[in-house]
């Protein structure tokens, strides 16, 4: 996707920049591909506020994502691009041969009237779906299964692409978008190609209520509180947090505190952990 860049024509298009979305679609969204999206604005199921900094945003409807591919085994035909607001890669709507119409995410050069493929000995090509075991080292993946048949569940953002280093039964050793290594099951299937939309960091907010639009309510540093709300206020005038290491509003560490379970189940499968 490219990126437009709006002149300077009032305040709020200073410094702004928005996507280009003259190849999508213009029409509205599929009503049997949609559901109604309840946003939960950072409360738990008791309505306590757990998250800070959430609230608002522009009223949406969730695209149901075809994360199981390989259900199905069989072609389908990319007929339309698609904007999504959920996620910071766009979709595509395909149609497979059995008329049987699904959402996916955007691989890199896509266009309408692509063929892609889901099945077991699928040809390595962009937007097509197989095993791991039949995928060549050095190939750029993305839609990654942790447990088979599960679904996709790992590189899904915008411009991301994970690529398989070494391969050793039964495992298929690939690199994550973080830098982590770590081995997969070779039956866990996967997409070729890396992802549309590589250009979505580079663009500028332009203005506080382009992030209103966005769920994003403001933030407040916990230095310039009160003692009574956050750990860090309190003092007078610029004064230290009095702390060794910062901490969140319930006291918990956070900044570069390690959160991850030693004792986590995949821990086995981690070769070489995240940067």
């Amino acid at each position: 996707m490219c990126i437009r860049v709006l002149k300077p024509y009032t305040p709020s298009t200073r410094n702004r920049s928005v996507c280009d979305f003259q190849f999508f679609n213009k029409t509205q969204s599929r009503r049997n591909l949609t559901s109604k999206l309840n946003r939960s604005n950072g409360c738990n199921h008791r309505g306590v506020k757990t998250i800070k900094n959430r609230g608002g945003g522009h009223k949406r409807l969730y695209r149901i994502m075809d994360w199981k591919r390989k259900q199905y085994l069989m072609s389908a035909k990319v007929i339309s691009l698609v904007y999504d607001p959920n996620r910071n890669s766009n979709i595509a709507l395909i149609n497979y041969t059995n008329n049987n119409k699904a959402y996916i995410i955007q691989y890199k050069n896509i266009k309408i009237g692509d063929l892609i493929t889901t099945h077991f000995t699928a040809p390595i090509r962009n937007g097509n779906t197989l095993p791991l075991k039949q995928i060549p080292i050095g190939i750029p993946i993305h839609n990654i299964e942790i447990h088979a048949g599960k679904g996709a569940q790992l590189v899904r953002a915008a411009g991301t692409a994970a690529f398989i280093i070494a391969k050793e039964m039964p495992f298929v050793t690939i690199r994550l978008p973080s830098g982590e290594i770590r081995n997969f099951l070779n039956h866990c299937w996967a997409t070729i190609g890396s992802i549309h939309n590589a250009s979505y960091s580079q663009l500028k907010i332009g203005k506080a209520g382009r992030n209103r639009w966005l769920n994003k309510r403001p933030k407040v540093r916990g230095t310039v509180k009160n003692a009574a709300d956050h750990p860090h206020g309190g003092g007078e005038g610029r004064a230290p947090i009095g702390r060794k290491h910062p901490v969140t509003p319930w006291g918990k560490p956070t900044l570069g505190f390690k959160t991850r379970k030693k004792s986590k189940y995949s821990e086995l499968l981690i070769v070489t952990k995240r940067r």
